[in-house]
């Protein structure tokens, strides 16, 4: 478990390439813990405008960057077979030197992605159960050289991995989850439960949140896995952002961060993610807030 609380950012691959190798570069020199893209075909809200693979794009970022980590926030599984999936994170775990986080959520249901690629669109049920078995497959073929695997949805035949991950026993594993089944699934199977609340008011979103918290704390609980084994990242997310053309509420001051980071970490986060700021002139809040107040907020939430 981290010492102090992280803070990463997740940034739209909606940029011309230099633009968005540089942000990244200068994410890493703000000081920030971990940068993440998120894992779409084309950006589900607008299909028809520039959108670069996050795989793809995460191979590049990382040769430009040296110590922040890397992510995605989070990978859909439809897109990719999970024993493949399973040799990409071992080859930009490489690539990085041991700075690859691997983020897995179910996907998104009704992303247009799926038409254009012709692939299904699973009902949430089926989601969730490819879910564990992709969960299941992907950590085994990763914490050991030979692996197999029959499931209702997978199968894995002597599947052979080497060289071994650079980090050990794997990279560390994210679940993204809201209700209770995922969230005992991510109890069980990931080292970060991510959690995000798409509630209209920051109160509601608070609210709801701790709900989950409490629950989770339950789950812990009655599977017996100690509570603090499992980080927890919660993704501050304005559901008006875009509407507004990319303004953020929680960029509007640096003290409106700072009191809704307070009040995001007091309920138990170990992690907050936040968005890149697409609009330019919320900018410099943004990067007084990462020389200014994550200082703090690492400070007031760390070892006492």
């Amino acid at each position: 478990m981290p010492a102090t609380p992280r803070f990463q950012v997740l940034s739209l691959p909606n940029v011309p390439w230099d633009v968005l190798e540089e942000r990244f570069v200068r994410l890493e020199a703000l000081g920030f813990d971990a940068a993440a893209m998120p894992d779409h075909f084309v950006d589900w809200t607008n299909p028809s405008s520039p959108w670069f693979e996050s795989w793809t794009a995460l191979t590049g970022l990382a040769a430009a960057t040296t110590t922040i980590r890397i992510a995605t926030c989070v990978t859909q599984i439809p897109f990719r077979n999970p024993a493949m999936f399973a040799r990409q994170a071992l080859t930009l775990d490489h690539v990085s030197h041991g700075r690859l986080e691997i983020g897995l959520g179910t996907g998104l249901l009704g992303d247009p992605s799926y038409a254009m690629l012709g692939i299904p669109d699973w009902d949430a049920k089926e989601r969730v159960a490819r879910l564990v078995e992709y969960a299941e497959i992907v950590d085994r073929l990763l914490r050991d050289e030979s692996s197999s695997y029959s499931g209702t949805y997978y199968r894995v035949d002597g599947a052979i991995m080497t060289p071994r991950p650079v980090q050990s026993p794997r990279p560390p594993i994210t679940i993204g989850a809201l209700g209770p089944v995922m969230m005992r699934h991510a109890a069980r199977l990931a080292d970060v439960w991510s959690s995000l609340s798409f509630l209209e008011s920051f109160d509601d979103q608070v609210d709801e949140t701790r709900r989950r918290v409490e629950s989770m704390d339950e789950i812990l609980a009655a599977s017996g896995r100690a509570p603090g084994t499992l980080l927890r990242s919660y993704t501050m997310f304005d559901a008006q952002a875009r509407p507004r053309g990319g303004i953020y509420d929680c960029y509007e001051s640096v003290d409106a961060f700072e009191e809704r980071a307070q009040r995001i970490l007091d309920l138990g986060m170990d992690e907050i993610v936040i968005y890149y700021p697409p609009d330019e002139r919320q900018l410099p809040t943004f990067e007084r807030i990462a020389t200014d107040v994550l200082p703090r907020l690492r400070a007031s939430h760390g070892p006492s």
